[in-house]
């Protein structure tokens, strides 16, 4: 499975469970805020903010919550100044990695992500070394068991999708930044569950892991970057064939 699709629906996951001790919250409360400043409290005028407060929404984020993180994020009341960083590197087998985060402080979060990078076998690059590998694009996948293969590749092509494919037990579905908003709403109007919905940096090209050992150490890697506080997304180009992962479960 690439990268991109399927790292993006173990998170999911992952998000779920870690929200159930607020570390989701948190993470998303980061967001808005920085949203907020720099696009104001609004969402009907700041898309940021709009795609932070649908995913604090999905991770069942109380509205006061919400709320209260936009006003520290437009000054009204106070709070702490967080900066957008991106990390470059690369994990074992050669597969690149980018690290979104959100911090306070610089010297606290370069050092703890080059030391997750070199614990887990891979290391840590120089600013643009891995992002041209990369396009931004809106990601979005749905279970094949929700709809007919079909029927889904007429609407969302109608919809403003540039390319759909069944990745695993998924389609997967790719459009342009700003054909997202109409393509997830397109969606939800047909009554077509989705897993994922988001706007990602998707991989230009994938990098096939076909031993188990490489494959368990990336998935490491890619955890501890979700578990690292600092962190808010993690993209890469790993291509892990199902017959592996389902070793690694």
């Amino acid at each position: 499975m690439s990268g991109h699709s399927h790292w993006a629906g173990i998170r999911y996951k992952k998000a779920a469970a870690d929200a159930k001790r607020g570390r989701t919250w948190s993470k998303i409360a980061r967001v808005i805020i920085v949203a907020a400043k720099s696009g104001g409290g609004d969402p009907a005028q700041n898309l940021p903010l709009r795609y932070a407060i649908d995913k604090a929404k999905a991770a069942n984020m109380p509205k006061d919550t919400i709320a209260k993180a936009i006003k520290k994020g437009t000054g009204e009341i106070g709070g702490v100044n967080f900066e957008e960083v991106l990390y470059e590197g690369y994990a074992p087998g050669g597969v690149a990695v980018m690290v979104e985060a959100l911090t306070d402080n610089r010297n606290r979060t370069a050092p703890a992500i080059k030391r997750l990078f070199e614990r887990h076998g891979g290391s840590m690059g120089t600013s643009g070394c891995v992002n041209w590998m990369f396009s931004k694009k809106g990601l979005i996948t749905v279970g094949t068991a929700e709809t007919n293969e079909e029927q889904l590749m007429e609407i969302a092509l109608a919809a403003g999708a540039d390319d759909m494919q069944t990745t695993g037990d998924v389609f997967e579905i790719t459009c342009e930044p700003a054909a997202y908003e109409k393509l997830k709403g397109v969606l939800k109007d047909k009554e077509i569950a989705t897993q994922v919905a988001e706007i990602s940096m998707v991989p230009q090209n994938t990098v096939p892991v076909n031993e188990v050992g490489t494959a368990r150490k990336i998935i490491s890697l890619m955890e501890a970057f979700e578990d690292q506080e600092d962190v808010q997304n993690v993209y890469a180009n790993f291509d892990i064939p199902d017959e592996i992962m389902n070793k690694l479960a």
